[in-house]
């Protein structure tokens, strides 16, 4: 009778479990659902119809708008180029001081570690940052963008912890047979720690990609904004009322819903190829041993 009873709780959790779950589930896909599908819809049936989700004719009008938009075209390719390079330098720098860091015979570690937990706790601010970039002739410049966040603290915390999990003889044979630091460093250190660099460089490439407030601060030209200011910009545009979207069709909801959609998409597929390497590359570069 005790044993029934036990299973009863675990039905009944089990139960209780999947239902939020499938929940949650819903409460994710369904806003997805309806941007990606309201997208496709034509002006005059968004206006007439109200909220829907599957609209009853298709068009493809709002991304054709977009393609020959030509501000939208340079924002994508501003933020194309802003995370390429930008991840690139992201990386370079975070991985090589990472390495360095994993070293214990590295003169003052022990300081430059405190350095790198202290920026995670206080930061200097909005205004003395400006004021550095612009002291450095930087502004309207995307090296103010790649330089002001070049290293996430956290980022080379977990990176530098994955570098010391790695069998120190591995490195002992590689300068026994000639190898210099920069040679171990690319040819034995970053092969073995693949799942991490590839987790922080999409880490890197997401933030990147989703640039927007550093951007607006540093880059005055409108031509160098990245896609996120772009879309920012379009929706304060538009007052939303039922009259502008009718007459004006750049401020339709499918044109927004389009932008939206177009500036997802390179991210959602990314993810999947790089999602096998998550957890490796988390919980390798956080447990010791």
């Amino acid at each position: 009778m005790k044993g029934f009873h036990i299973r009863d709780k675990d039905l009944m959790f089990t139960f209780i479990s999947r239902g939020i779950l499938v929940i949650s589930l819903i409460s994710v896909i369904f806003p997805f659902l309806y941007v990606v599908l309201t997208s496709f819809a034509p002006r005059e049936e968004i206006v007439t119809r109200g909220f829907f989700l599957i609209p009853h004719q298709w068009t493809i009008n709002a991304y054709g708008y977009l393609m020959n938009s030509e501000q939208f075209v340079i924002s994508f390719k501003n933020a194309v180029y802003i995370t390429l390079v930008g991840t690139a330098v992201n990386m370079a720098l975070t991985s090589l001081m990472a390495y360095g860091l994993s070293k214990s015979w590295l003169g003052g570690r022990r300081v430059l570690n405190f350095m790198v937990l202290f920026t995670m706790l206080f930061g200097g601010g909005i205004i003395p940052t400006y004021l550095v970039v612009k002291s450095l002739h930087l502004l309207n410049s995307y090296w103010a963008l790649f330089l002001s966040g070049a290293i996430a603290p956290f980022h080379l915390i977990v990176l530098r912890s994955f570098f010391q999990n790695i069998p120190i003889e591995l490195e002992e044979s590689a300068r026994i047979d000639g190898c210099g630091e920069l040679r171990l460093f690319w040819q034995v250190i970053l092969p073995l720690s693949l799942p991490a660099v590839a987790t922080f460089t999409l880490f890197y490439a997401v933030q990147n990609w989703n640039a927007y407030f550093n951007a607006v601060m540093y880059l005055n030209d409108s031509d160098k904004w990245p896609l996120q200011v772009f879309l920012r910009q379009m929706m304060n545009e538009a007052n939303g009322s039922m009259e502008t979207m009718a007459t004006t069709f750049q401020y339709s909801p499918a044109v927004k819903m389009a932008a939206i959609v177009l500036t997802a998409l390179p991210l959602l597929l990314g993810y999947p190829f790089m999602q096998k390497y998550f957890n490796k590359g988390m919980l390798m570069g956080s447990v010791k041993g």
